[in-house]
């Protein structure tokens, strides 16, 4: 009888390790396909794509954090989307999931980075700090929250050979499915921008920018299959303060057609017209008497006041106010 019990007690336990020996089997194929999710849904945060036509590389990636944390790590993000003619490269990626929500993800990228277009914009940027968390339902990704640190890019077009700056101390940006439509809000602080052959409005500025891309949810996570080309939505308001009550405003409908191009017609307010004056002739002294014909003018059409209110109008890309005093050239993206 004891040696019978011991045979029995034996197989127990053999039963037992065995179940064991499979749970954790199971979980640990779990663990591995979560984590390959993982680094598909970071990518699509990253540059948001279909996958027909699109690659994406993770140079010698690295999956950390088993058994109860699902964590990524890459030493270099390239991204080519040959439908579109678009190609990214980034620096080291490092992400991360808690078993228990792993729809809920955080990453965080490192500069350099280098964006190419088939329409000749190219983009590099340096940040000392990126960090991003996302939120992800079943369907792909629902939301996105961005802060960036040190900002600094350049956008140049071989098109026209326009060249864009911009210096930010932080950036925040959100993005959210709304139905069918995109709900992005942007926000930049302590943020400086120069626009080659543009006069150069803004000394240090805070600004923020909410705005809506009727149908185009999809962008968020890739599944909208034509991008920004042809879409059409609302820049709800802009905002635009470099203290002391200066405050520019931008409203109005916009659309990008099939080449890229901006079209739009916005409302444009400026308030207290004097001290924007004095400010941008004492930040550009060598513009100062375009800067006092142009105020004469707004004052003007504000009928002497502080406040003005114009039109600002783009067609294809040409920018205009009222449609008639030429601004310059916006190159397609």
């Amino acid at each position: 009888m004891a040696a019978s019990s011991q045979s029995g007690s034996s197989r127990k336990f053999w039963w037992l390790g065995l179940g064991i020996v499979l749970v954790i089997a199971i979980y640990t194929g779990g663990w591995f396909y979560a984590a390959s999710q993982l680094k598909d849904t970071v990518l699509k945060a990253i540059a948001p794509r279909n996958t027909a036509g699109v690659s994406g590389e993770c140079t010698d990636i690295d999956f950390r954090g088993y058994p109860f944390r699902i964590g990524l790590y890459c030493s270099k993000v390239d991204v080519d989307d040959n439908k579109n003619g678009v190609s990214a490269s980034f620096g080291a990626l490092r992400s991360a999931a808690q078993v228990y929500a792993p729809g809920h993800i955080v990453w965080e990228l490192d500069s350099p980075a280098e964006i190419r277009t088939a329409n000749g914009l190219t983009v590099n940027a340096q940040w000392a700090n990126l960090q991003s968390s996302l939120i992800t339902k079943l369907r792909g990704i629902d939301r996105t929250s961005t802060v960036i640190e040190g900002l600094k890019a350049t956008a140049i077009s071989s098109y026209d050979g326009q060249t864009i700056n911009v210096d930010a101390g932080r950036t925040e940006i959100h993005l959210r499915q709304n139905e069918g439509d995109l709900d992005g809000a942007i926000s930049l602080q302590d943020a400086n921008t120069v626009i080659k052959d543009w006069p150069q409005v803004f000394p240090k500025f805070s600004a923020s920018a909410d705005v809506t891309l009727a149908g185009k949810a999809g962008m968020v996570d890739g599944s909208d299959r034509q991008g920004i080309y042809g879409a059409n939505g609302e820049l709800r308001k802009v905002v635009v303060d470099i203290g002391d009550g200066k405050v520019m405003t931008l409203t109005g409908p916009f659309s990008f057609d099939e080449q890229g191009f901006l079209s739009g017609k916005f409302k444009l307010e400026i308030e207290q017209l004097g001290p924007w004056r004095d400010s941008i002739k004492q930040a550009f002294p060598q513009v100062a008497k375009t800067v006092d014909t142009a105020a004469k003018l707004l004052k003007a059409l504000a009928g002497g006041g502080e406040r003005a209110s114009v039109d600002l109008v783009v067609n294809r890309g040409e920018a205009t106010i009222s449609g008639f005093i030429p601004l310059g050239s916006i190159p397609p993206i």
